[in-house]
Formats: C-alpha cells, structure tokens, sequence
C-alpha cells in the first residue's frame, strides 16, 4: 500500500514537472515575485547577520564586568529622552574619575576624553599624513581597562600623566598610513601642529560591519588631551570613565557603589533620576537586540508583502492553468482519477513551482550578499536556517496560494470537463 502511494505521488510530481517545463514563461511570471521575496530574506539576512556578529564581537570588547559612566549614551536615547535634554545633564569630569579609584570595590579607572566624537586631527610624519582622525585622551590604565592589544612599544605611564608629556599611542589606521615600512616608535608625528613622540603601536581591533572606523584614532594622556583640547566642543568638555570592579566584588555591587557616589557628586535627590548613564557590555547587548529585533522583523515584513504577491500570482496563474486543462482534467477522472490525487496534483504544481522560485531566491541573495562582501568587505553570514526559512516559505506560499485551484479541480465534473472546449 505504501509502495502504491510512493508511486502515485511520484507520477503526480512528474506530470507537475512537465507541466511546469511546457510552459515556460507562464512559470517565470509566477515564480517572479517568489524570487524577489526570498532573495530579499537572504540577502539582507546576510548582511544584517554579518554586521550583528561584527557588531556582537567589538561590544564585548568592552569586557563583561567593566562599567562605563558617561553624560548620555544609547541606553539614554533608546528610553526615549531628546538630544535637547541629556545636553543639559552635568559633564561628566576628570574629578569623578579619581574620586571612583579611592572606592574600596575598585581596581582600576581609566578616564576618556573625547571617546563620544571630540577633537579630530590629521597627523603627519614628514610628507606623509592620515585622514581626520580621532584624538582619545586616556590615562596609563587604557591598555588594560579597555583589553587593547600593544603591536610594538609601550603604553605611557603615570608620570607621562602627570606631567601632561606630548606622547602617543597610534592606533593602525595612522600606523599604516605613516610607517608602512619603518619603525615608529621613538618617531616625532605632528597632531595638528604639535609634536609627539610615538611610544606605541595599538593592534587591530575589530569593527563593527567591517567598515573601519575602530582603528582611526591616537592615544594621548588625557592630561595632554585636556591642556589642548579641554576647552572646545560639547563633546569634549564631558569625559567617559571606565571603571574595572576587584575580582572578589561582584559587578552588580560595584556598579551600586559608583552610582551611589555620583548622584552625591551631581547633588542628585533620591526621588531624581540618574543625570548620567551607566553602561555594561549586557545593558549593550540589550540595547542592540531590540535595535536588531526591529530591523529584522521590518525585513520580514517587507519581504512578506513581496511573497504575497508572488503568492496572488501563483493563485491566478494556476487558476487560469485549471480553466486551460479542463478537458484533461475530465480525460483523468474518467479513468479513474480520484478527486483527491487532482488535487494533490494542482497543490504538488503550485509547491514544487515556488519552492523552485526560492531555490532562485536563495541563490540569487546568497550572490547578493558575497557581492556586497567582496565589493566592500562588509561582512556577511549565511546561516543553514536562512536557506531553510526561504525554501519553507516559498513552499507555503505555492501550497497556501494554490489551495483554492486545486480545489476548483478536483470538484470539477467530469461529463462537462469531457465537454468542455
């Protein structure tokens, strides 16, 4: 019995086949808008997933227990409050840095200066300069706050803070561009038009989407950073503070500390919000998950309305193939067919067409994606469960679609399909 069924279905596919090649053009236009919908899916998958694993990887470089405070940053901006009023929060200062290091909880502070878009600057060596890049002013704890990697050289240290020395650590971006083939450290560069002397070379370090950007700054002492830069832009008068909690204190308690210490510091009552922000590399992801959860179901969205039409398309185009085979519909009840096997033919027909439509679309928006990949480096990602969703739609929009045809088929009487011309 299940022998004879395999063979039914199998006979039912291959007149589905051989339907579907003996009309070529009327497949294409039916397949059209299954294509478009599921390339879409694939494609933008890859690129959405390339740049969120991209994205994934540079937050947790911010380091699973260090917290950040700053004047206002995206935990601010996705609860809903206006550029126009974290503006008139307090800065953020040097002062509050020292004043965190002197809690018990805390091992190390690093403070920033111009980490949210300050002072820019080409730098020059010789002939040589770079594009405007960004001037980071930081203190001797950078490297370890921030897990930077040292490619070549030092760090500068806590008397090169003190005394605001004019040194530098160049990030890779200024690195490659200056010294392609020699050695730069000990090298006087000009930031603007003063002279540092270059102690250090950062490795690279990952960026989000692969299109560059994380590997375009300086490091100087934010002592340095202060003395030149301190007094322009808003973004620059406000300093970022990186606080890493001892190994023996939890993060949670650190973190109650720091915000307890801060709202003394900024006169804060207790029935007053936080007039700063404190971030963790959780509250990040957290923050990017709701972005990427938005992105991904607006593409689906998207997409679904380009599947529906192709799906409207699949309806008419197998209703008009019913009027067309009616005679050859009565010639197969008359020998017997059943109503059931028409209509798994109609249904068969209208799957196997779409699920080849997606097949299409899969092909086309893995192309579209590696396209993109190799034309710009922007990174993508081709998950087994993207392909699986495209050849899963499709196939549900051919059978949803294609239900009702197959219907009309199968309930058509045979004498008046025999008659029909």
């Amino acid at each position: 019995m299940a022998g004879m069924r395999a063979g039914l279905l199998g006979e039912i596919v291959g007149m589905s086949i051989d339907t579907l090649r003996t009309n070529k053009m009327r497949s294409a236009l039916t397949v059209l808008g299954v294509v478009i919908g599921i390339t879409s899916i694939v494609g933008m998958t890859s690129l959405i997933r390339g740049f969120d694993e991209t994205l994934r990887e540079s937050i947790r470089e911010l380091g699973p227990n260090t917290i950040y405070v700053q004047k206002m940053g995206a935990l601010s901006f996705s609860s809903g409050k206006t550029f126009q009023e974290l503006i008139k929060r307090p800065n953020v200062l040097p002062a509050d840095g020292r004043a965190i290091a002197e809690l018990p909880s805390i091992a190390l502070v690093d403070v920033w200066l111009g980490a949210t878009g300050g002072a820019g600057s080409r730098v020059y060596y010789g002939n040589q300069r770079t594009k405007p890049i960004g001037i980071l002013g930081a203190t001797e704890n950078f490297a370890a706050v921030s897990f930077i990697k040292l490619e070549s050289g030092r760090f500068f240290v806590t008397s090169e803070v003190q005394n605001r020395r004019q040194v530098v650590v160049l990030g890779q971006t200024p690195y490659t561009s200056l010294f392609p083939n020699v050695d730069a450290i000990g090298k006087k560069v000009r930031i603007g038009q003063r002279e540092f002397t270059v102690v250090g070379v950062a490795g690279k370090r990952p960026s989000p989407g692969g299109l560059g950007g994380a590997d375009d700054f300086v490091v100087i002492p934010y002592t340095t950073h202060e003395k030149f830069y301190g007094r322009t832009g808003i973004f620059n008068r406000s300093a970022m503070i990186a606080v890493v909690p001892r190994d023996d204190v939890p993060r949670e308690t650190a973190m109650h500390e720091v915000e307890e210490l801060m709202r003394i510091r900024h006169n804060v009552h207790l029935d007053e919000p936080n007039d700063f922000d404190l971030l963790t590399q959780d509250a990040m992801m957290k923050v990017w998950d709701q972005f990427s959860q938005a992105t991904f179901l607006a593409l689906v969205v998207i997409s679904s309305i380009a599947l529906m039409v192709g799906g409207i398309g699949v309806m008419a185009i197998m209703m008009i193939s019913v009027t067309e085979r009616t005679r050859e519909i009565g010639v197969r009840k008359a020998l017997g067919a059943r109503r059931r096997e028409i209509l798994w033919q109609f249904l068969i027909e209208a799957a196997f067409l779409t699920s080849f439509g997606g097949v299409l679309g899969i092909i086309f928006g893995s192309g579209i994606g590696l396209l993109v990949h190799w034309i710009s480096s922007f990174p993508v990602s081709l998950p087994w469960w993207s392909f699986a969703i495209g050849i899963g739609f499709s196939a549900t929009v051919g059978i949803f679609f294609g239900l009702f045809p197959a219907i009309k088929a199968s309930r058509l009487d045979p004498i008046e399909a025999l008659r029909y011309e």
